[in-house]
């Protein structure tokens, strides 16, 4: 199974889904809950038959599904034809797509020594260890930043991904909002805006990394 790049995902993967933290993920706008659980089990079976088990996520009007092919870590051929076949499954069902809105959230911890705290949140979290950060599946990831022992910092900032195509205007809306762009200089890979009170957050897209 082929790891594909960003580009080749967002180029080659259906109408009303994008791409973030290295998953494809839409929102199948369903109205009402009886619709979403047939929806689902059509998801299901189709998923039985293919041998390729996206993540769902149920709720009252909508159904979250989340596509990653787990024994290579990243998205495939393999979840871009399930994605096909769920956006087939969904035309049936006279069910639209999602993409607009969906965002995920990850928090970094700035250390001079991350090593000596990683196992510290491991433990809390319940996570498993990786390269740089602590996962948990019900839970967003934490992951740490080097940082130095003097200079004045903030310790912890949100990292929020979206897609590009709503970073201006959440910029715009930020600034509306009483903050300012504090860097761009890391664009299109990530901005960093901030608060009235100079608290951070950085925008990331899949943009220019590897």
């Amino acid at each position: 199974m082929t790891k594909l790049t960003a580009r080749e995902i967002v180029e080659r993967a259906p109408d009303g889904w994008v791409y973030l933290l290295g998953a494809l993920h839409t929102r199948l706008r369903t109205g009402d809950f009886a619709t979403g659980l047939a929806l689902v089990n059509a998801i299901g079976a189709a998923a039985e038959a293919a041998d390729h088990h996206p993540d769902l996520d149920l709720r009252y009007t909508y159904v979250d599904v989340t596509l990653v092919s787990h024994d290579i870590g990243a998205v495939s051929g393999r979840d871009l034809r399930f994605a096909r076949t769920v956006a087939d499954l969904c035309e049936e069902a006279g069910v639209a797509l999602e993409r607009e809105g969906i965002a995920k959230l990850e928090f970094a911890l700035d250390s001079p020594e991350s090593g000596k705290i990683v196992p510290f949140w491991a433990a809390v979290l319940r996570g498993e260890i990786g390269t740089d950060e602590v996962k948990n599946p019900d839970l967003p990831t934490l992951w740490f930043q080097q940082s130095g022992n003097d200079e004045p910092r903030q310790r912890w900032h949100p990292d929020l991904w979206v897609d590009p195509s709503e970073v201006q205007e959440r910029i715009d809306a930020a600034i509306k909002a009483g903050g300012r762009l504090v860097s761009d200089a890391e664009a299109p890979s990530f901005w960093v805006l901030e608060d009235p009170d100079g608290n951070k957050v950085c925008l990331c897209t899949w943009q220019d990394r590897t």
